[in-house]
């Protein structure tokens, strides 16, 4: 039986990946030595890192007026660091509110500076993304920060906020390299890697030069952009293997058409999921409005808490794992990053069906 991983993170990875990863474990390229025995200020490795992030801009177009970082702490971390280094003197910073971790993103901000929290979909929780003609922003503001795709609520943005001159910032933890962004329309761009680049450790910025180089004094070293930047992300050892295996994920990305491809991919995954909610009149129910559901994470439910807890054993016995709903939202959630073949979403999708034929 085959098995598909549809959790949210850390999530699935590219098979062909770890087919090389399992190859290269224990000897790289002739070294004699697995990645994870490298020094990270070694030749071997220092290639490894420069390749990844060669292939990272090639398939984002990152500028060359932008630094790329590899970090860790994941995206809580960053709900610190980007106030701290954004601020430059500034009192208050925007914030839209869109779900769990745009509010986790605000409630740490606030520790900062005043957040001024310019739009909310609150109102009808938390189920699509509010018209940027209602957003109240300030152009005295530090930047404006976003989340491009909820994770938990399976609400995305399909369009990028334009927001003047104040430099844009988001949290694209869960659909970067899902879909092709002009990277010059932000400040600064952030990710975890356990969803769409890699495993679990490494945390991803890319970040505009001239916002580098504003801390405070006092700061934490390890907390001050411009360290990791002045230091090739290589001030203190990074996540070596992390790194080697979005490496992995970015070759694989170039392998298989890039971004663009990827796209087209994610559409068509997202397409199967939506409609087999939709065709099964009324018998399974997603919360997200159409025009802002997410193509990486699709909540969805069906009639009662019990049938829920059916098909998720039903759906576990035919291989289909992980599609437990977030604890605070409940009810079943697919995450189909880029690493999840088309096949194992007609799976799910097929078996959509006959539950819904069998117990509606």
């Amino acid at each position: 039986m085959t098995i598909y991983n549809f959790s949210a993170g850390p999530a699935v990875l590219p098979h062909d990946v770890l087919l090389q990863a399992r190859e290269e474990l224990l000897d790289w390229h002739g070294t004699g030595m697995s990645v994870m025995e490298m020094s990270h200020r070694g030749k071997e490795f220092m290639g490894i890192a420069a390749q990844a992030e060669a292939d990272l801009r090639e398939l984002m177009g990152v500028p060359k007026n932008y630094k790329v970082l590899f970090l860790q702490g994941g995206a809580h971390q960053q709900f610190s660091m980007i106030p701290l280094n954004l601020l430059r003197g500034k009192l208050s910073a925007d914030y839209v509110n869109t779900g769990i971790w745009s509010k986790k993103a605000i409630d740490e901000a606030k520790k900062f500076c005043y957040v001024n929290e310019v739009a909310s979909n609150a109102d009808k929780n938390a189920s699509y993304v509010p018209a940027l003609k209602s957003w109240k922003l300030d152009k005295e503001a530090a930047y404006v920060h976003y989340t491009p795709n909820e994770t938990i609520g399976g609400v995305e943005f399909n369009w990028i906020p334009e927001v003047g001159e104040v430099p844009l910032v988001a949290d694209m933890s869960s659909n970067i390299l899902s879909r092709p962004y002009d990277v010059s329309q932000f400040g600064l761009i952030y990710a975890g890697a356990q969803k769409n680049i890699g495993p679990a450790g490494l945390t991803l910025v890319i970040v505009r030069e001239d916002l580098v180089g504003h801390a405070p004094s006092g700061l934490p070293t390890m907390m001050d952009y411009k360290i990791h930047a002045d230091n090739d992300s290589m001030y203190n050892t990074p996540p070596t293997y992390a790194i080697y295996m979005a490496g992995l994920v970015f070759q694989w990305l170039k392998k298989n058409g890039g971004v663009n491809k990827m796209e087209q991919v994610n559409i068509a995954k997202a397409k199967l999921l939506y409609d087999a909610i939709e065709a099964n009149g009324g018998f399974y129910h997603c919360p997200v409005a159409k025009a802002d559901r997410s193509r990486m994470n699709v909540p969805f439910k069906t009639p009662d808490a019990a049938t829920d807890a059916e098909f998720l054993r039903q759906a576990e016995a035919r291989g289909l794992m992980q599609l437990k709903g977030h604890k605070l939202a409940g009810g079943m959630r697919a995450s189909i990053y880029n690493a999840m073949p088309l096949a194992g979403v007609q799976v799910l999708a097929s078996f959509m069906d006959e539950f819904a034929q069998n117990k509606g």
